[in-house]
Formats: C-alpha cells, sequence, structure tokens
C-alpha cells in the first residue's frame, strides 16, 4: 500500500487542502498520515480539526511514498517554509525520488529548500509566493495543477481534489 504524508501548520491550515485531497487519495487505498510541528489537534483556517498522527521531527523519507505540504494562512503565521524540520523533510523526499506536493502558499516550503529548480510549478499567486518561486529557479505555470517529474503543485482549495487526483496518478506509476 502507497503510503503520503500531509504536513500542515498547527492553525491556519487550509481546511480543504487536506480533507480534499486526504478523502480523494483514501478513496484509492492509499493511506494517510498527518504531520504537524506538535502530535497535538490542529485547527485549521474553516474551524476543521485534525489529529496530528506524527511530529514532523520523527517523520522519516523512508517510511512514505509522497509527501504534500497543505497551505493556509498558517504557513506564513508559522513560517513553515524557514522550519528546519521541514525544510529537511522536503530535501529528504526529493533527493530520495519520491513525490513532493504541495498546495497553495506550501510551493513556499518546497521553493524555500532548493527542490524547485528548473520544474514548472504553480501556486497561490500572491507576491511573495511567486518572488519564492522564481528566485529559486521554478517556472511558473499559472495551471490549477502542474506536475513535473516527481513533483507536483496546485494553486489552492479549489484544486484540492485535482491535486489528490495528480498525486495518485504519479503515486500509481512508480
Amino acid at each position: 500500500m502507497k503510503k503520503v504524508l500531509f504536513v500542515i501548520a498547527p492553525s491556519g491550515f487550509r481546511d480543504e487542502e487536506l480533507f480534499d485531497a486526504k478523502s480523494v487519495l483514501e478513496s484509492k487505498g492509499i493511506a494517510t498520515t498527518v504531520a504537524s510541528i506538535a502530535k497535538e489537534t490542529a485547527v485549521g483556517k474553516l474551524g476543521g480539526k485534525a489529529e496530528v498522527q506524527l511530529a514532523l521531527k520523527d517523520a522519516k523519507a523512508g517510511d512514505f511514498d509522497a509527501i504534500a505540504f497543505v497551505g493556509g494562512p498558517g504557513v506564513e503565521t508559522h513560517r513553515l517554509y524557514e522550519n528546519k524540520d521541514v525544510l529537511a523533510l522536503a530535501k529528504s523526499f526529493a533527493n530520495a525520488g519520491k513525490v513532493v506536493a504541495a498546495i497553495c502558499v506550501g510551493p513556499r516550503i518546497l521553493a524555500a529548500a532548493g527542490v524547485v529548480s528548473g520544474k514548472k510549478a504553480t501556486a497561490f499567486p500572491d507576491a511573495e509566493t511567486m518572488r519564492m518561486l522564481e528566485e529559486a529557479g521554478a517556472s511558473y505555470s499559472g495551471r490549477d495543477v502542474q506536475a513535473d517529474c516527481k513533483m507536483v503543485t496546485a494553486n489552492g482549495p479549489g484544486a484540492a481534489k485535482k491535486f489528490g487526483e495528480k498525486i495518485a496518478e504519479l503515486l500509481n506509476r512508480a
């Protein structure tokens, strides 16, 4: 069974980006685990609650087939794109040739981890996210969902189901 690790902020993650993508993957027989800074209940921007099953410091790329970074205002509030555990995870999954995914402002994490250079990416089109992607060497596609090799990016909550579908598609190719 394929396994995906979702990384969320402890508060302010975008509910649909976690719950809709997670539901799509689970409907296809893919196991999901939710990780965050601490192993406690996380609360989304819209009030949804997610039980964090794994603290980031305990997560290992070898235990999963893919990683998905969820967006929302919590990415900025908790500055996940500066968190050493978050960045190390993104790098370790990319270096191991696993599927690396991010939605909304989550691609800021991939940019800060240095795993987007030379790749097409999409994201929520705010100025800071666009700047980070460009400075990290990514080419912004503007699409709802963009796959490039084993990297999947999406532009926000409206693309959450398609984001989950694309991750599942890449995992089923492996």
